[in-house]
């Protein structure tokens, strides 16, 4: 481990370690961020009445609609700044795979759940429109291939970094 790890400290300049380390931080947290709202929070909401699942789900897109596209900009740029800075190293495959899994993070965001968060502020807690149930269901299936597309990203990232340590 040694060698490879020291082998790794020489053959790749400093940027290019930090800019690595950079990506992979922010794609931890923005998978860590859509494990814990997919598998955390919202199923939680089902435990509450309606009015109540109602308002927290306004709540979270009211914050979660800040901070969830900062995240994903920033993970964005460092994950292609990281692809161009080493396009011919061990990982480069897994690397490219990462990009592409943030592509359909961005896309079904864009797509599907945002229209449906839109709407869901609009709605009224007490009397909520009759299709509601019917559009969290749909919101919950794309949010599944949504918080997989992130986790993948991460997965993919952190295999990159561990061939280009081990070397192959």
């Amino acid at each position: 481990m040694k060698t490879a790890l020291r082998n790794y400290k020489e053959d790749i300049p400093l940027t290019n370690i930090v800019m690595e380390f950079i990506s992979l931080l922010l794609a931890g947290i923005l998978a860590g961020e859509e494990f814990v709202v997919r598998y955390g929070v919202h199923v939680s909401l089902a435990a509450l009445d309606e009015p109540s699942q109602i308002k927290v789900r306004q709540a979270l897109i009211l914050r979660l609609r800040v901070l969830v596209p900062i995240l994903f900009v920033l993970t964005a740029i460092s994950a292609v700044a990281v692809l161009v800075l080493d396009s011919s190293g061990p990982g480069f495959g897994f690397r490219c795979a990462g990009v592409f899994a943030l592509l359909i993070f961005i896309l079904v965001t864009a797509i599907g759940t945002v229209p449906i968060n839109k709407g869901a502020l609009a709605w009224q807690p007490d009397a909520p429109p009759s299709n509601w149930k019917a559009l969290v269901r749909r919101w919950e299936r794309l949010d599944v291939i949504r918080s997989s597309a992130a986790i993948l990203a991460f997965a993919f990232f952190l295999t990159a970094v561990a061939l280009q340590v081990a070397g192959n």
